[in-house]
């Protein structure tokens, strides 16, 4: 017999399996084709991949807008109201409430812990009557329909690990994000965008040294087609999305036949599931060429529009001119969109940037919620906003010294507001206590943050796993538990 051929007969039980997994891969890419390559089942034009099982239950939600304040908002100057603490200004918060918990180095050693109250004054707004800070007044205006949580809570007293944890449910860089374990689970809504995108903004006076890591979006062990994929802030949103001169659409999609062809054919040899994310991006890159010009263009949005989200809405990159391109891309099925703002990192310059930092943010931040609900999108989408922490009830630095005010870092109490997607409107949920320091009524860690929000899309956090090393991974890790009283 030839020896090439009984070498092929002669098959490992590994090499069986390996190569037995072309008909899973077909199976996966078909899904991956265009419309009009093959018979798609009537569910196609509103679900492209995810998994058949999905979703556990009867979801709320069916997208995701994530605004993640990158550097922490001071939860006690924007909606943690404490009035006594204005009769405690100057004095130490006694050692039974602080009780020697951990802070970041900056003050560690700090002996004095004097109360700092909120920056301005707050006032009751709206038929739920939320105490909202004067700096604020459009957010104050959609206060009934924000779900307000004041207990969070989280383990971590620097940004990169308390960003990675509440995105990834772990410390350390190497899990999926929850927009990755989202379109993992769940697929898009659409063929021509990606089912998870990112974008940043900063503060115009670059006040912090905050950085966007690419982990905090990454596919970790998942697959990296569930990655998300970064719009940029300047030019372009996604690169090389004009064909080469000469080549034609037509041309351009007989070179990516071709090239699909080859993959294909390495896939069956190896069954590697990375040739079909390359396959899916190539794929995924043709459609973007016509989508994204079109997402990007502002010009039939009308006047009203882009005066609700600000003066800044048409600055590429800025907050605003972000948050106008989510509200786009979720009504065009985006599943996970993630907004990143820097800029609240407020460690000696509260009294100067924190004022510049919410007029920079309440009004895209809420001209986003009335947008939705103007357009019948709010009730299916659940809009996130908060950052990876709060900011100490005490000052940093010299409490004598306002031009050099400052708040550290504080994980144990914050506040962070949902609206729309099965949350509750116009709701306080949980409680800090008299110092804004501790979570003492309904506490609500990041992994129940984590576990209400796959609730919401119709996913039971505890059966989303994937196995990985030989254990199966999931968001919540081990623990997690949905916050039940905030879920309309």
């Amino acid at each position: 017999m030839n020896p090439l051929l009984e070498r092929q007969v002669d098959l490992t039980r590994r090499q069986f399996f390996g190569r037995g997994a072309m008909g899973l891969g077909t199976a996966a890419l078909s899904s991956l084709l265009e419309k009009e390559l093959h018979a798609a089942p009537a569910s196609a034009s509103k679900r492209f991949g995810g998994l058949p099982e999905l979703p556990h239950f009867a979801p709320k939600a069916k997208r995701v807008i994530y605004l993640l304040q990158n550097g922490a908002p001071p939860h006690v100057d924007m909606f943690d109201y404490k009035p006594g603490l204005e009769k405690l200004r100057g004095e130490q918060i006694p050692d039974s409430v602080h009780k020697n918990q951990r802070l970041s180095t900056m003050t560690a050693g700090q002996k004095d812990k004097k109360v700092l109250p909120a920056f301005a004054p707050f006032r009751q707004h709206g038929k739920s009557g939320r105490w909202i800070s004067d700096l604020l007044p459009h957010t104050a205006g959609v206060a009934d329909d924000l779900c307000f949580i004041h207990s969070m809570h989280t383990t971590q007293v620097n940004h990169a690990p308390a960003i990675t944890f509440f995105l990834t449910g772990a410390e350390q860089p190497g899990r999926p994000s929850l927009g990755a374990w989202t379109s993992y689970g769940l697929g898009s809504a659409t063929q021509d965008f990606p089912a998870f995108v990112v974008m940043t903004s900063r503060d115009k006076e670059a006040s912090c040294g905050q950085i966007f890591y690419d982990f905090y979006w990454g596919n970790g062990f998942l697959p990296s087609k569930y990655q998300g994929v970064q719009f940029r802030g300047s030019g372009s949103p996604v690169l090389y999305l004009n064909d080469p001169a000469g080549m034609s659409r037509a041309v351009r999609r007989e070179v990516l036949d071709g090239v699909k062809e080859l993959n294909e054919l390495k896939h069956r040899e190896f069954g590697d599931p990375e040739i079909l994310t390359r396959i899916a991006q190539y794929e995924m890159a043709y459609r973007m060429q016509a989508s994204v010009p079109e997402l990007a263009d502002f010009s039939k949005e009308p006047k009203s529009v882009l005066e609700m989200y600000g003066p800044d809405v048409t600055r590429q990159g800025s907050f605003a001119y972000n948050c106008l391109m989510a509200r786009r891309l979720a009504e065009r099925g985006v599943r996970h969109v993630q907004l990143f703002h820097a800029g609240w990192d407020h460690h000696r310059n509260l009294s100067t940037q924190f004022a510049i930092q919410c007029k920079d943010t309440d009004q895209p931040s809420a001209a986003l919620v009335k947008d939705l609900k103007q357009r019948g999108l709010l009730d299916d989408t659940l809009v996130i906003w908060g950052g990876e922490f709060g900011r100490t009830p005490f000052c940093q630095g010299n409490i004598d010294d306002k031009k050099t005010w400052g708040r550290d870092h504080h994980p144990y109490a914050f506040t962070i507001w949902m609206a729309g997607g099965g949350v509750k409107p116009g709701i306080s949920y949980g409680a800090s206590d008299e110092f804004a320091f501790n979570a003492v009524q309904d506490p609500v860690h990041v992994h129940d943050f984590q576990a209400t929000v796959l609730h919401l899309l119709g996913i039971d956090h505890e059966r989303l796993t994937y196995k990985f090393q030989g254990r199966y991974f999931r968001l919540t890790d081990v623990h997690g538990k949905v916050v039940k009283g905030i879920i309309a």
